[in-house]
């Protein structure tokens, strides 16, 4: 396997991407970069012409994007069943709970710039209630999203609502709160938050 480089700053988003990394067992070299600078140099435009973390680089293939780095990292560690097996139901399950991460954050940006609501048919959210009545039926009475066992899906949702959690965008529902602490306190998440 080829060289596995990871571009981030210590209080970023891309402490999620280093928990999967962590999650994974695979070896990896960490590019520490700082806001406004070495993440705006030509060289680190280069990975990413967006100029923000995280990035993973493998090789000459280019990942950035929290869902599309756990979905890649994923896939490199089948037998860490971090991603349930293609062309099983669960597969599909999985797909959707990492993409219900976008609209999810669609809603907390707009609630964190305290202007007006977008209209229900204007957000990909729909309505507030609908995306957070979704996520708690979800996330109530199971251990794990998708299937029998932790997955990429867990560590995105609970990353994302942890975050959530902590800047009280997010209403503290039992569900919610029971979710990010049970997968938050694995060995492989609290690797990551101490090297961060």
């Amino acid at each position: 396997m080829s060289a596995l480089t990871f571009y981030t700053h210590p209080m970023s988003r891309g402490r999620v991407a280093r928990w999967m990394l962590e999650e994974t067992g695979l070896p990896y070299e960490t590019v520490l970069l700082e806001y406004g600078g070495s993440m705006k140099a030509p060289e680190y435009l280069a990975v990413n012409p967006m100029g923000k973390v995280p990035a993973l680089q493998h090789g000459e293939a280019v990942v950035t994007e929290q869902a599309a780095i756990c979905l890649y990292l994923a896939d490199w560690v089948p037998e860490k069943r971090l991603a349930p097996p293609v062309g099983t139901p669960e597969r599909g399950s999985y797909y959707r709970w990492i993409s219900f991460m976008a609209p999810l954050e669609q809603l907390m940006v707009a609630k964190a710039g305290g202007g007006a609501m977008p209209k229900p048919e204007m957000a990909g959210f729909g309505t507030e209630a609908d995306i957070l009545n979704t996520l708690e039926a979800a996330l109530s009475g199971r251990e794990y999203l998708v299937g029998d066992c932790f997955t990429a899906a867990d560590l995105l949702v609970a990353a994302y609502v942890g975050w959530y959690l902590q800047f009280k965008l997010l209403e503290p529902r039992q569900a919610f709160v029971e979710f990010v602490q049970r997968h938050t306190a694995r060995e492989a998440s609290l690797r990551a938050n101490a090297i961060d």
